[in-house]
C-alpha cells in the first residue's frame, strides 16, 4: 500500500520557488546573488492600503467573515468587472479566496472529473497542470508558436478537441511570456469553445500590467453564452503589489460559483479579513488608477531596457513581452556547448550553471512547458536588472 495518497504523488514541487530559495540562501550567506526567479512586484504595498488594514485591526474587524468574502468586497468586485470588463455580475457570482491561485484550484475542482481533459497553452503557469492533475484531470498541452508571440490560435485549438475536453486554461497577459491577445484573437478561441460547450477558466491576474498596444479583453466579454461558460480570476496580488496579502477572487456562473462556494467554505472558509478590508480601499480608492499607472510605466521602462540589453547578446534571444513582467530567454543555442567541465544540456543546467558561476538566478523554462527557455522577471531595480543582464551577457561568452 503507498504511504502517500494518488493525488499528491502527481505534483511536481515549484521550480520558481526552488530557484528562488536557493538564491536567498545564497544571498544570507554574503553573496552578491541578482534573483531573477520569482514573480512579484518589488513595490511595497501602496501607503493607503496599509492604513485601511491597520484601521480595520483598530476596530476589531478580525472575526470570521463569510466563506466566499465579505459582502461590500464582492460588490465592489463586482463594481470593478462593470467599470473595467464591461461585465455585470451578482455579488452571489464572486467568491473571494486565499489568492487566484486558490481561486484556480477551487475551479478546477468545481469542473474537473477523473479523465476530463484541460487545453492549456504553452508555454504555461507551472501551476495549471498540477491543479488539472490534482482532480484526476488529464492536461493537453497546445504550443504556441514564437512565431506567434506564443499565442496559439483558433485552429490549433479546435485541433486539440476531444469529447474529452472539459476545459480551457486562459492567461492574458500571460505568464510566463507576456504575451497579450487581442480582442480579436480572444473572440476566435471563444467561438471554439461556444461551438463545443467548452469551459474557460480565463487568469486576468496580470491585466492592468500591458506595455505595447494590445490592450486585454475579458473572455467572458465576448458574449452572453460565452459568459456562461467563462470563470474569471483576477485578485490584487501583482496589480496592488499585494502578494503576501493572499486574497483572489473570481466570477462565475451561478452554479459554479454556488458550488465553489461550498467547498471553500468546508475547505478554507473565508480569507483573511483584515487583508479583505485592505482589498476594499485598493478597488474603490480613487488614487489607485494612478499608482497603477506609476507602477506600469516603470515596469515600461524596465522591459524595453532588458529586451534591448538582450538583443545584443550572441547565441540568445527574446520575443518582446506586451504584459505582465517576464521575458522568455530563448537559450537552446548554448545547449552542448561547456562552462568549465559542466555541459549545458537543458533549460535546468542552463539555470544551474548560471546561478553558480555568475550568481543570476532564472527559472528553467522546462516546467512552463518551454525546455529551450528560461524565464526571466523584470520586478527588480533598473540597475539590478542591468547588472543580471551583464553577467548573463559575460557567461554566454565564456561557454565553449
Amino acid at each position: 500500500m503507498e504511504r502517500l495518497a494518488k493525488r499528491i504523488r502527481t505534483i511536481s514541487p515549484s521550480q520558481t520557488l526552488a530557484i528562488s530559495a536557493k538564491a536567498k540562501a545564497m544571498k544570507a550567506a554574503g553573496e552578491s546573488v541578482v534573483n531573477f526567479g520569482v514573480g512579484e512586484p518589488d513595490f511595497p504595498t501602496p501607503e493607503y492600503i496599509v492604513e485601511a488594514a491597520i484601521a480595520a485591526l483598530k476596530a476589531g474587524k478580525t472575526k470570521y467573515t463569510p466563506s466566499a468574502g465579505l459582502p461590500e468586497l464582492r460588490r465592489a468586485v463586482c463594481e470593478k468587472f462593470r467599470r473595467e470588463n464591461g461585465l455585470d455580475y451578482e455579488p452571489s457570482q464572486i467568491i473571494v479566496s486565499n489568492g487566484a491561485k486558490h481561486s484556480i484550484f477551487n475551479v478546477c475542482y468545481a469542473l474537473v472529473d477523473e479523465g476530463d481533459e484541460v487545453i492549456i497553452p504553452a508555454p504555461y503557469w507551472l501551476t495549471y497542470p498540477e491543479a488539472v492533475k490534482t482532480c484526476g484531470g488529464v492536461p493537453v498541452f497546445v504550443e504556441g508558436a514564437k512565431e506567434n508571440a506564443f499565442k496559439i490560435t483558433a485552429e490549433q485549438l479546435e485541433a486539440a478537441v476531444t469529447p474529452k475536453t472539459k476545459l480551457l486554461i486562459f492567461n492574458s497577459p500571460c505568464n510566463p511570456t507576456g504575451a497579450v491577445y487581442s480582442e480579436a484573437e480572444v473572440r476566435a478561441l471563444a467561438a471554439v469553445c461556444e461551438k463545443h460547450g467548452i469551459f474557460v477558466l480565463s487568469d486576468e491576474i496580470y491585466e492592468k500590467l500591458v506595455y505595447g498596444e494590445t490592450k486585454p479583453f475579458s473572455m467572458a466579454a465576448v458574449s452572453d453564452k460565452m459568459k456562461e461558460l467563462t470563470i474569471t480570476v483576477n485578485g490584487v496580488s501583482k496589480t496592488f503589489a499585494m502578494t503576501g496579502w493572499r486574497i483572489g477572487y473570481l466570477a462565475a456562473p451561478k452554479d459554479i460559483a454556488k458550488a465553489i462556494d461550498s467547498f471553500q467554505s468546508h475547505a478554507t472558509s473565508n480569507a483573511c479579513s483584515i487583508a479583505q478590508y485592505a482589498t476594499i480601499e485598493a478597488l474603490t480608492a480613487p488614487v489607485s488608477a494612478k499608482k497603477i499607472e506609476e507602477m506600469v510605466a516603470i515596469f515600461a521602462e524596465r522591459c524595453r531596457a532588458a529586451v534591448a540589453r538582450i538583443a545584443a547578446m550572441d547565441g540568445v534571444y527574446c520575443i518582446a513581452p506586451e504584459g505582465a513582467f517576464y521575458i522568455m530567454l530563448v537559450v537552446s543555442g548554448a545547449y552542448g556547448k561547456s562552462c568549465g567541465e559542466r555541459v549545458i544540456t537543458d533549460s535546468v543546467s542552463f539555470a544551474d550553471a548560471l546561478l553558480e558561476t555568475e550568481k543570476v538566478a532564472v527559472v528553467p523554462g522546462a516546467p512552463f512547458g518551454a525546455p529551450d527557455c528560461v524565464r526571466l522577471s523584470y520586478s527588480l531595480s533598473m540597475d539590478d536588472l542591468m547588472e543580471g543582464l551583464e553577467r548573463i551577457d559575460r557567461f554566454l561568452k565564456r561557454l565553449k
